[in-house]
């Protein structure tokens, strides 16, 4: 365990669960069919450092540890207990973790409030207070914690990464995972709240937001108990890092089922809809869009969510939005058009190039290419040919553009090294100007074959965020923007 990347005094009493030394899996199985093996393979090949102990009424061994009869048996301390038993089991497993002095649970086990059992999740939960006991779910499908390589859910994800994933549904937050594992670009956690009897999502962005490992907060929630306290916990969240949020039940028929999900609360979309806004959360209408938005602010250096040079990060919008105005530079021209409308979907300026820059362009690229924003360098571009418009643009007279969006539509080598190239171009020009931070530049990566995923990979390790069509590049883009 690397504990200087691991937060330190963090808030919320959570460390033993994010952050533990020893954990105990309750129910753990040698049958590969079963939850409880798959939790305990996972903690094991997710590289977890600590302590790790199987328990099952059997005893003998689960792939190649001892088991223990019960938590009690278990001879050391144990931090944390991920508990895989049926539901009537679960309140005498958490009384003896309270004897041990266990500081978190994670119950997977169903059977609870979501099935008309509230008396056994509140036995359950009040035996857990009664010893200070900490408790995602029950109902859930763990935590993932890449830091401490403690992944005590499925799928297996190893990769750090800076996004934190706090989500209702077990499938839409393991989708983003593997999603981040396939891109390369990691998650920092995945947590599934399951019923939130105890730990909910207020206390998560809390954790999440002083978490030096995490970057963005992404959230999946069917509703919220308290909303005057989720919207400051919100706000404070947002002076560090960005926030998205995901909440489906626009509705009727959607409202209701995410009430009989988990037993949620969702109250009115609009009304919650219009808090983010005031505060500065980023709000997704899709998982996609969840994933795109969480990608585009861990990656870029802006993050203005009211928009604009010179806003606070992640403020909320206090009036009238500020003009965001967007370079789009392609190989293809039926892409450079789509983007285009998208922008003005979204509320994304691609403002007119001046006849000055115009002119400059003519003499600096080759005769054929459609000089105009979006600017078409046509197909047999090169990736130079990129760094030089950009570098022209962005060093015209009266140029000031907030993003710029590369479309690579085709297999065009050495892309991800003028992208590097650039960046530290337009940072250079910005510290000179004084006019405040850097363009973003955001890519998308389209028909470009076994080099458009050999660059895009290259691209995102470097910190790039990459998009597989000008819609989903544009629409991320926009929630930099704080259209969304």
């Amino acid at each position: 365990m690397e504990a200087d990347l691991l937060a330190k005094d963090a808030p919320g009493g959570l460390d033993s669960i994010f952050r533990p030394s020893s954990v105990a899996v309750v129910g753990a199985s040698a049958n590969p069919e079963k939850t409880g093996h798959t939790i305990l393979k996972n903690i094991l090949d997710g590289g977890f450092s600590g302590r790790v102990y199987p328990v099952n009424p059997s005893g003998g061994e689960i792939l190649g540890l001892q088991a223990y009869q019960s938590l009690s048996c278990v001879p050391d301390r144990v931090d944390l207990a991920v508990i895989v038993v049926p539901a009537k089991a679960v309140p005498g497993v958490m009384e003896q973790a309270g004897e041990k002095g266990v500081g978190g649970a994670v119950i997977i086990s169903g059977g609870f409030r979501e099935v008309g059992n509230d008396g056994l999740e509140r036995e359950v939960i009040e035996a857990a207070r009664s010893f200070g006991i900490r408790v995602i779910g029950p109902n859930c499908q763990g935590v993932n914690y890449t830091a401490s390589g403690l992944c005590a859910s499925w799928p297996l994800i190893t990769r750090r990464g800076g996004m934190a994933v706090i989500s209702q549904s077990g499938t839409v937050g393991a989708a983003l995972g593997e999603w981040a594992e396939d891109e390369g670009i990691g998650i920092s956690a995945f947590v599934s709240l399951g019923n939130k009897a105890d730990v909910n999502e207020i206390d998560l962005i809390d954790y999440f937001s002083h978490d030096p490992n995490t970057k963005v907060i992404s959230l999946y929630i069917e509703g919220t108990r308290d909303g005057r306290r989720f919207m400051d916990v919100c706000r404070d969240a947002l002076t560090r890092k960005p926030v998205v949020v995901l909440r489906p039940g626009r509705t009727e028929k959607g409202r209701k089922a995410a009430q009989s999900h988990t037993k949620s609360i969702a109250g009115s979309h609009m009304v919650f809809d219009a808090a983010c806004r005031q505060v500065g959360v980023t709000r997704a209408a899709t998982v996609e869009d969840l994933y795109d938005f969480s990608k585009a602010l861990m990656f870029t250096s802006r993050h203005l969510a009211s928009g604009g040079r010179g806003a606070t990060p992640w403020s909320g919008d206090s009036g009238a939005r500020r003009s965001y105005k967007l370079a789009i530079l392609t190989s293809s021209g039926g892409s450079g058009i789509i983007a285009t409308d998208v922008a003005q979907v979204c509320g994304v300026e691609v403002p007119d190039l001046t006849t000055a820059t115009v002119e400059r362009l003519r003499a600096a690229l080759p005769p054929h290419c459609v000089v105009r924003n979006p600017l078409d360098l046509t197909g047999d571009t090169s990736a130079e040919r990129y760094e030089t418009a950009v570098t022209e643009i962005a060093s015209a007279e009266g140029e000031d553009f907030d993003a710029f969006l590369l479309v690579f539509g085709d297999p065009i080598p050495r892309a991800s090294e003028v992208v590097a190239r650039l960046r530290g171009t337009l940072q250079d020009m910005a510290s000179r100007s004084g006019r405040g931070p850097a363009p973003d530049i955001v890519a998308c990566y389209i028909g470009g074959g076994a080099v458009g995923k050999d660059e895009t990979t290259r691209m995102q390790a470097a910190g790039v965020a990459v998009f597989p069509t000008p819609e989903r590049a544009v629409r991320a883009i926009g929630a930099l923007a704080g259209r969304f």
